[in-house]
């Protein structure tokens, strides 16, 4: 079984990001990127699957400028085996991604489309549903287990009342939630072999996918600030307190 893992480049999870003086979104000047935190996991359960000889190939797919390769030869570092850079110095949305990821998918005919519930920069949480419907393939999302067997994959993902399994007929797209696995670190000697490892690049323009934005960003701004809060001494206290603020009578 073929697996494809779309992985992206943003600000590492440690940074307190920054929005820029004019407000048109955030800097990223000389701020530290990385994996997105969810495509990690991602390319951890591929790898799981490959271990468990599920899967045979494991190809990773990243879109964005030229610093993107660094993201994808971390997945290589990781144990995925080949790379594909979709290059472009725009940003892309997400029905654009998932437009690209769909193209790509058609010319590698993978059985399994793997990728984070979303990214932690826009936290729009799209682009695999869109990839799913743009394929016409079965989805399962905020997947917390995956269980390939024969042509189905079972998918457990959290709901409101507990837990939900669902059975998927291949290929499928699938996307990741934190409890799914913990990824690993890549070694020194994994990230030796990883500048060896095949990385192909093709742009936009030679997929045949239109990338233009349909979205427009109004104004970026800081959260507000939140306010302290009180201590209290006792129930009667906090009841005392909430009759003041009008929240209980």
């Amino acid at each position: 079984m073929k697996v494809l893992v779309a992985v992206k480049r943003v600000i590492d999870y440690n940074v307190k990001p920054r929005v820029k003086m004019d407000g048109t979104g955030v800097d990223l000047t000389n701020v530290k990127m990385s994996m997105n935190p969810f495509d990690e996991i991602a390319v951890e359960e591929a790898i799981r699957l490959k271990e468990k000889g599920v899967a045979t190939e494991i190809v990773a797919v990243s879109i964005g400028p030229a610093k993107a390769q660094e993201t994808l030869r971390t997945a290589l570092a990781m144990g995925a085996d080949r790379a594909i850079h979709v290059t472009t110095d725009e940003e892309v949305e997400p029905l654009g991604v998932a437009k690209l990821l769909a193209k790509i998918a058609g010319e590698e005919q993978p059985q399994l489309v793997i990728l984070g519930k979303q990214a932690i920069d826009d936290d729009n949480n799209a682009t695999g549903q869109m990839l799913a419907a743009l394929l016409g393939w079965p989805q399962g999302t905020f997947a917390s287990k995956v269980d390939p067997s024969g042509g189905e994959v079972s998918v457990t993902r959290e709901v409101d009342g507990g837990l939900e399994t669902d059975k998927l007929k291949l290929p499928a797209v699938i996307t990741t939630d934190l409890r799914l696995n913990e990824p690993r670190y890549a070694s020194l000697p994994n990230i030796m072999k990883a500048k060896s490892k095949p990385l192909a690049t093709k742009t936009p323009e030679e997929l045949g996918v239109d990338i233009a934005r349909r979205l427009e960003v109004l104004k970026v701004t800081e959260p507000a600030k939140r306010q302290a809060g009180d201590k209290v001494g006792s129930v009667n206290e906090l009841i005392g307190k909430l009759k003041t603020l009008g929240v209980v009578q």
